[in-house]
């Protein structure tokens, strides 16, 4: 997210071909165990081939979204500023069958609204393997994880676990609030 905050000029990757094990479909978040992945489950074709990822769908028989929220909910209730932004984000979870790529755009909209961000973006029109500028889709995948060494900042389960690196942008700005803009802005990305 940070890099999306530090950025001019923001492109969406829609032409490339959906890939398994990505940050496309999950996040991870702090809970009472350490670490939760939230994953959505994906509609995979078995017969078309390669799914391109603007056209990828949720998996509608499991009920993902309420569970996602419900985590949510559990983790991070004790929060500084969950019940702050709770209202303005639980609509993000009440569907089962959403596109991906869309619902995910929606998420970025809503996240840099709240931060306070207004970064315009748009999207690819065709994929080109190389691209002018810095090239951050690199970031979604989970085998080629990048460590950044972040900044530490209070944590709801912080005296259990320690801090935890590299979760989803929900627990900083559940537990930094306002200051979640400043942090990522101020995050030096190596």
């Amino acid at each position: 997210m940070a890099a999306l905050i530090q950025s001019q000029d923001i492109v969406f990757e829609c032409h490339d071909n959906y890939q398994k094990q990505t940050y496309r479909n999950r996040m991870d978040i702090a809970h009472a165990q350490g670490i939760l992945t939230l994953s959505i489950p994906i509609k995979h074709n078995k017969d078309k081939g390669r799914l391109k990822t603007h056209l990828t769908q949720s998996e509608s028989e499991f009920p993902w979204a309420s569970q996602h929220w419900k985590s949510i909910q559990t983790a991070y209730r004790s929060s500084p500023f969950f019940e702050y932004y709770e209202d303005d984000l639980c609509d993000l979870f009440d569907q089962d069958q959403v596109a991906l790529q869309q619902h995910n755009l929606k998420i970025f909209s809503r996240l840099t609204e709240l931060l306070g961000c207004s970064n315009a973006h748009r999207l690819s029109r065709e994929y080109h393997q190389n691209t002018s500028g810095f090239d951050f889709r690199y970031l979604a995948n989970i085998k080629q994880e990048q460590k950044i060494d972040l900044p530490r900042y209070m944590q709801v389960f912080q005296s259990e676990h320690g801090f935890l690196s590299n979760l989803s942008v929900l627990d900083l700005l559940f537990n930094l609030g306002p200051e979640s803009l400043s942090y990522l802005e101020h995050l030096e990305l190596g």
